[in-house]
């Protein structure tokens, strides 16, 4: 079962987590370079070609970014915190992993909680491993939120991500 805890966060399943991994993937490496919402230092791109059910907001190569974007009220919002893909080697292979000595999200400065999730997804005729450690909202009720990520391997790759989010019902 899916559903919103006291946080704001939406508890994943992790099956479900690690679809929705890869369904990311699969969003953040369509884009072409120059549209990619991974690239994006100001959330310009956030919208572009969202899925129906739910509102996917983008990683970032490291480094910090702020980002401004308007979101939907009435979809649930997932995100990574780190993340990583790979081609799919053996079948039992397991997929590459981070590091993690410090990740963490708040929304409006309450603390989320945050997932570990590993999954499979295509891309083309290959078949790729993900892995991440991910956040996820339930939908948000129509105002203004920020949303900030902080994350470090330890070995020199940091995460500092602001969004600035609108969520409205048109």
């Amino acid at each position: 079962m899916n559903e919103a805890i006291p946080d704001g966060s939406w508890q994943v399943e992790p099956r479900v987590g690690g679809a929705l991994a890869g369904r990311w993937w699969q969003w953040a490496l369509s884009a072409p370079e120059e549209l990619s919402p991974v690239r994006d230092e100001t959330g310009e791109h956030a919208a572009w070609n969202q899925p129906d059910d739910l509102w996917f907001l983008a990683g970032t190569y490291g480094g910090k970014v702020t980002r401004t974007c308007a979101i939907p009220a009435d979809r649930p919002v997932f995100f990574p915190v780190f993340n990583i893909q790979t081609v799919r080697g053996r079948l039992d292979q397991e997929p590459p992993r981070m590091p993690i000595a410090r990740a963490e999200a708040w929304l409006n400065g309450l603390p989320l909680q945050l997932t570990q999730f590993s999954g499979q997804f295509a891309l083309g005729a290959e078949r790729r491993h993900t892995w991440g450690l991910w956040g996820a909202l339930a939908p948000l009720h129509p105002g203004e939120y920020v949303l900030e990520i902080k994350a470090d391997t330890g070995r020199g790759f940091r995460v500092d991500t602001t969004y600035h989010l609108t969520a409205s019902t048109d």
